[in-house]
């Protein structure tokens, strides 16, 4: 597994990153100039976070809350889990890097740590900061925003923590990094749908969800572990096998999502907005649009087609947010979620997102 954030994205292709005075890759030949500033520390930090890929973030967590409560009634609640979730999200960046720093000091020695534009030290207190903030105000969006499930925010945001330090400490070399990868998205996911106002009374006994809450949080996790699994050798003519299981992986995670609908039980206060006829061709339509780029990339899978196709299944992923809340919510916001491409790809011009 390449460098990656364990929450959400698999590795995607480098974008243009504004230019790092402390990297040996400067304009002037190789050598970097004594006389460039020193890039201020919170630039520092933001690259150290991989700040664009936090918008994915955002949506699953905007999505699974607008999912279950059909509008915003509380704004506390909403602000509570998306800061927890970025936390979240940015401490399992930071992490990676931590965990990766003798790596990088041989293959990426312009990133932060390697660079010296911080220091190891100050990387890890960062990163585990960040877990413990964003496991505090996780449970805090529960404390303070009318639930029916007030304490389930917290044991998600836990679950997350831990299966993010799994991944960074443990997992990421081994085979079953893009399976724990697609575990951290639905749980991401799960803790956007933990706080709901209203519940079924079965629900509210045991802090269980709803098998087609489960099923979209399922679909949206498989999804990533196959664009992971698709990702895992882009910085290399990659094999046709190991890129079509990877298809073929994405494509099962869309299709759960199809059948979302279908598994609404008869006492759930689940509402949808889009007619059910039409959801199904929806996520064809998406499926279509994302598989595109991933069979050009199976057929000659040369490095950029496959940057190409992974660039596409990771913007997909807001786009699949927004349309799962076009399905339970009025189209505004859907529009909403979907604007979050905007600054994903705005600041991807000056941040690296790998």
């Amino acid at each position: 597994m390449h460098d990656e954030n364990p929450q959400l994205d698999p590795a995607e292709p480098e974008q243009h990153a504004a230019p790092d005075p402390s990297s040996p890759d400067t304009p002037s030949g190789g050598v970097a100039d004594a006389s460039t500033e020193t890039p201020p520390a919170w630039l520092t930090y933001l690259k150290l976070c991989r700040i664009p890929n936090v918008f994915t973030a955002f949506a699953d967590i905007a999505m699974g809350y607008l999912f279950v409560n059909h509008g915003v009634a509380h704004w506390e609640a909403l602000i509570g889990l998306l800061a927890a979730s970025g936390c979240l999200y940015s401490a399992g960046m930071v992490l990676n890097d931590v965990y990766d720093v003798e790596a990088d000091s041989e293959d990426r020695p312009e990133r932060p740590i390697p660079s010296g534009a911080i220091s190891f030290e100050q990387a890890r207190r960062f990163g585990f900061g960040l877990i413990v903030t964003g496991v505090f105000l996780a449970m805090a969006a529960g404390w303070v925003a009318p639930s029916s499930i007030p304490y389930r925010s917290g044991a998600v945001g836990f679950a997350l923590a831990a299966a993010i330090l799994l991944y960074d400490a443990l997992v990421k070399k081994t085979i079953m990094a893009p399976w724990m990868m697609g575990l951290c998205r639905f749980l991401n996911v799960l803790l956007g749908m933990s706080l709901v106002e209203s519940a079924p009374a079965a629900t509210m006994a045991t802090f269980v969800y709803e098998p087609h809450q489960l099923m979209a949080a399922a679909g949206m996790g498989i999804y990533i572990a196959g664009v992971t699994w698709f990702a895992r050798t882009e910085a290399k003519v990659s094999g046709r096998i190991l890129l079509g299981f990877g298809a073929m992986v994405m494509v099962v995670g869309l299709g759960l999502l199809t059948v979302v609908p279908d598994w609404v039980p008869a006492d759930s206060n689940q509402q949808f907005h889009l007619p059910l006829t039409i959801w199904p061709l929806v996520v064809i339509v998406l499926m279509v649009v994302t598989m595109r780029r991933c069979v050009l990339a199976i057929s000659s899978p040369k490095p950029h087609r496959v940057q190409a196709a992974i660039k596409q299944c990771i913007l997909s992923i807001i786009v699949l947010d927004a349309a799962l809340v076009l399905l339970t919510n009025p189209f505004g916001y859907a529009l909403a979620v979907c604007a979050l491409l905007a600054p994903m790809l705005l600041l991807g011009q000056w941040f690296r997102s790998t």
